[in-house]
């Protein structure tokens, strides 16, 4: 069904397109709502003219043509309005009638994609399947009687620490000379990271806050949440929540003149301020939050114009150095808070992670570090950085706890790694796993996105838009046609489930160990690996 024009070079068929839409006539009883759900607007009503030939063997007369017109819906042809496969068509059709299959050649569109002089900006997961940390098993069982062994009646108290932890005579010391002590927070080990208000949807944002403080104030569960770069709304900011907050601080500042002048009016204190000289998603490369979503709302918050795409610096312009950066971002964020916050900075997956991380430990003031590896991120970033840029979390993990541990460290600095944790949907055992070589803590965000909201991307490139707002589920979209879709309360109960299914899975991993006080950090012993080489790279054992 092509338009009624001449057919050109950039003419494509429904069968060159990734996503076809099939629609049977006789179920559909042309009720709309397909059209209207379809986020990018693949599918229109269509009208044809179907001719079939009459014979009456009856009759002397000769064949004739009879000529029908009847309605239907017709698939764009056009690459700017190709279908993405999310199927919100089916879900809302109350007949089955419609449902988008997937094209039979992997290569669809590879060369119509990148229109306007623009390189494609994909919204969605990375297409790099399996990855080292599903491959490591945890090989040390203990065979003596331990009440932990047994995860379902022992009580387990899965606490980490985030800040500056001195040995007491350095603390003493520092003390004495500074007059104050570097604060520390007692969280839960799995951390939801940097998701902006702004690139998520304000129904998904706020579902996530929800959950973390019913989880606090009713499970006991000490859970944070990270605010990403783009601030977070004026109420939250001064409300008793906030101290089961993390305020990030970026490259683009955005928001924080909202949370600077927020600050005699807070009633809470945040739980930390992590400063983002990077993201593992899209490292040397800035986020973009693009003009679709910049919204009266999000532009006010964020102190900028209406309906203008918001890039942020692939660094911090005014920082030439990690010594410069501890000197004047961390020493002022502390200054801010009176000394009562902890501030850590959050850099990608690169090899100069040991550079950042040896300044860090000749410095009081840094409260840990952040590492984000190259499998993570929801768009922000071209398909460039995303598929050819960055660093592995897990060798950048163990690399630099080995390091602390040469120092005598390893029990001062915390560690957290993000970056592809669970990509593959085994987050407890990629988290215990990242635990056991070295880090502190785990951050997860595109988890939590296809987790609790009920993310229709996939590897196959199926959605992954949400990076133009028009994520059909609502999750990443700002347009309130889109994200009323979302239930909040919904959202923050399965914030619940997945916290208490990761919390319970986690213990049944870490009680063979016979550990049921504290995490096992950097317990590599507990780790092996058929690869041998991996093995090696990582110092665990090689196990076949």
């Amino acid at each position: 069904m092509l338009p009624n024009r001449p057919i050109s070079p950039s003419t494509l068929s429904v069968k060159d397109l990734l996503w076809q839409v099939a629609w049977s006539k006789d179920k559909c009883t042309l009720c709309g709502r397909c059209t209207s759900v379809c986020p990018v607007s693949a599918i229109e009503l269509g009208v044809f003219r179907k001719r079939t030939l009459n014979t009456d063997l009856a009759s002397a007369a000769p064949p004739s043509n009879v000529y029908q017109v009847y309605h239907g819906i017709r698939q764009k042809t056009d690459p700017a309005y190709a279908c993405v496969g999310c199927a919100m068509c089916n879900l809302v059709c109350p007949n089955d009638a419609i449902v988008p299959m997937h094209s039979d050649e992997a290569d669809k569109q590879r060369f119509h994609i990148n229109r306007g002089g623009s390189p494609r900006s994909r919204g969605g997961r990375r297409n790099v399947p399996g990855g080292i940390l599903d491959q490591i098993k945890f090989i040390r069982i203990s065979m003596l009687t331990d009440p932990a062994l047994d995860a379902g009646r022992h009580e387990f108290e899965l606490r980490t620490l985030l800040g500056r932890v001195l040995p007491p005579e350095e603390n003493i010391k520092f003390f004495k000379e500074n007059g104050w002590i570097p604060p520390v927070r007692e969280i839960y080990p799995l951390v939801i990271g940097s998701m902006s208000f702004g690139a998520l949807s304000p129904n998904m944002w706020e579902g996530l806050q929800l959950g973390v403080a019913y989880l606090n104030e009713e499970l006991g569960m000490p859970v944070r949440m990270c605010t990403g770069e783009g601030g977070c709304p004026p109420r939250l900011l001064r409300s008793r929540f906030l101290k089961y907050t993390i305020l990030q601080i970026a490259s683009g500042y955005f928001g924080w003149d909202e949370i600077i002048h927020a600050l005699p009016e807070m009633k809470e204190d945040p739980c930390a301020i992590e400063i983002k000289y990077g993201q593992g998603a899209k490292p040397g490369d800035g986020g973009l939050l693009m003009w679709h979503k910049v919204n009266k709302l999000i532009a006010a918050i964020r102190g900028v114009p209406t309906g203008v795409s918001l890039p942020s610096p692939p660094t911090h312009q005014t920082k030439y150095s990690i010594e410069e950066a501890v000197a004047k971002m961390i020493q002022s964020m502390y200054m801010a808070w009176g000394f009562r916050v902890p501030v850590y900075p959050k850099i990608s997956g690169t090899s100069t992670a040991m550079a950042v991380l040896n300044n860090l430990t000749r410095n009081q003031y840094a409260a840990g570090l952040a590492i984000d590896g190259e499998d993570g991120g929801t768009g922000a970033a071209y398909n460039v950085s995303m598929d050819h840029m960055g660093h592995p979390i897990a060798t950048n993990i163990r690399d630099a706890y080995l390091n602390l541990a040469k120092l005598g460290k390893q029990n001062e600095i915390p560690l957290f790694a993000g970056g592809g944790v669970g990509k593959n949907g085994n987050l407890a055992a990629n988290a215990a796993a990242l635990i056991m070589l070295g880090a502190s803590g785990v951050q997860i965000g595109k988890y939590v996105m296809q987790a609790a909201a009920g993310c229709l991307g996939s590897e196959s490139d199926r959605c992954n838009i949400c990076n133009i707002g028009q994520c059909p589920k609502g999750i990443t979209s700002q347009d309130p046609r889109l994200y009323r879709r979302l239930d909040v309360d919904m959202v923050a109960e399965r914030v619940v489930d997945l916290f208490l299914s990761f919390d319970t899975e986690l213990k049944k991993i870490v009680a063979p160990l016979g550990r049921s006080t504290t995490l096992p950090i950097g317990m590599s012993d507990a780790l092996g690996i058929s690869d041998y080489h991996a093995a090696e790279r990582l110092s665990i054992k090689y196990v076949v």
